[in-house]
């Protein structure tokens, strides 16, 4: 059964993703979503996508806006665009989108199951119940207007949506996996943990039953005798007409004023802070600013990486290294992508670090080096080709890049200078076809 996985809470963009990186990112993350199918299997990809902070790794890496709402959107497009005409070969299928796209989610997966033999309607059934659920169970000032249902051929699914909250600029993403959850409508969220903006109608907290078994009777009820009741609540207690005898009440038998009330402001109403066990919560709540800082990235981490870029290059890479056109720049953003195949979640808490392999397209932390991101798309292309040959010395290569730069970081502890490093890459902007929107 499905869980609510988490969250990420992001600055509001606007605009659109240009071609010449849309399609690259279509290329890039379909070729980093195969390498991880042909590696791990199709659940793995399901559940990475639904780690709040993989999946923004996974956008910065693919040189959109670290931070922003706009990852969302255009990962999933790639993905979508990407994936669904090799469904056959890889075996997931991406449905639904942003807008109108999202009410198109239904006829997708009825479509689906008519290939496949999975239960449509139970299908649509979840993916309507979990929008529901994050759209009006938990009020928390945000209004969906994206939803992604990834589902493969075995029935395993994803869910990836985001709602937005115009008053505060900001957009929540919410992500839905489909293991370990015994409700859709009590505590299906393992983390629900973001900025604090007051309280909020949360009617899947557990100490909600009473509330929401009161609504499921209210909802029996006749609509006139509800109106009847609902005109009681504001005259004093004294004039409330209570029910006898043995007829049923929805009120539970003559609350006194305002008790309904405070059972679901007390009881289901709940910070936006909802507490969460530390081992399963994966939320993230991102800066308004556009510019990488300092703050925002793991040096330690940024600093192994670099390392093994442009220090080591040992031995063991020699077949990687042979690559026609490969130098250290390539080899940094390879290590990155590295990282976001075959890196453990503890090592996506500083997002903004994967934005050093392809930087991002506003100009953060760097333009979008084009020559670059090109050679990193024909080396990975390259060495899954390779691999499904038979021929697995490349894409060996590729996975120790992640290995070494884990051990330089933990065992050398390379200092980084994190302005000279984005001032070293704007220097080769221009050599590199850095490119921005």
């Amino acid at each position: 059964m499905p869980r609510n996985s988490g969250h990420a809470d992001l600055p509001l963009h606007t605009g659109t993703v240009p071609r010449w990186l849309a399609n690259r990112m279509m290329v890039l993350g379909t070729l980093i979503s195969e390498s991880i199918v042909e590696n791990f299997g199709t659940d793995e990809l399901l559940v990475r996508l639904s780690d709040p902070l993989w999946f923004q790794s996974f956008g910065a890496v693919m040189g959109m806006d670290w931070h922003s709402s706009g990852i969302t959107t255009s990962v999933m497009y790639a993905l979508k665009r990407g994936l669904n005409p090799r469904v056959k070969e890889l075996g997931i299928y991406v449905c639904g989108g942003r807008g109108k796209y999202s009410r198109q989610t239904p006829d997708e997966l009825l479509e689906i199951a008519g290939r496949t033999g999975l239960n449509g309607d139970e299908l649509v059934r979840n993916s309507k119940l979990v929008a529901k659920v994050d759209n009006n169970a938990v009020q928390d000032g945000f209004q969906l207007y994206q939803h992604n249902f990834i589902i493969t051929k075995d029935g395993s699914w994803t869910v990836v949506q985001q709602g937005m909250n115009v008053q505060e600029k900001k957009a929540r993403r919410y992500h839905w996996c489909s293991t370990n959850l015994r409700s859709f409508v009590e505590e299906p969220h393992s983390g629900v943990v973001g900025e604090n903006q007051g309280k909020i109608l949360n009617l899947t907290d557990s100490n909600a039953r009473t509330a929401r078994d009161s609504i499921l009777e209210m909802s029996l009820e006749e609509p006139e005798r509800i109106i009847k009741e609902i005109t009681q609540i504001n005259k004093p207690a004294s004039q409330m007409i209570f029910m006898q005898g043995g007829e049923s009440n929805p009120l539970k038998s003559a609350p006194v004023q305002g008790e309904l009330f405070s059972e679901l402001s007390e009881s289901s109403v709940k910070e936006t802070s909802i507490a969460a066990p530390s081992t399963t919560a994966r939320s993230i709540i991102l800066p308004a600013h556009h510019d990488v800082q300092a703050q925002d990235v793991d040096l330690k981490r940024l600093g192994g990486v670099l390392a093994t870029a442009y220090q080591n290059q040992p031995g063991s890479f020699d077949e990687l290294l042979l690559t026609p056109g490969l130098g250290p720049r390539t080899l940094q953003s390879l290590t990155l992508v590295s990282e976001v195949i075959y890196g453990t979640p503890a090592r996506f808490t500083d997002p903004a670090r994967f934005s050093f392999a392809h930087g991002g397209k506003d100009g953060h932390p760097f333009p979008v080096p084009l020559k670059i991101y090109d050679e990193s798309i024909r080396i990975l292309h390259d060495s899954i080709e390779k691999s499904k040959l038979g021929y697995k010395d490349k894409s060996d290569c590729i996975r120790r890049l992640h290995t070494v730069a884990m051990n330089v970081e933990q065992n050398c502890a390379p200092e980084v200078d994190f302005d000279a490093a984005i001032k070293f890459e704007r220097e080769h902007s221009k050599e590199w076809d850095g490119k921005t929107v």
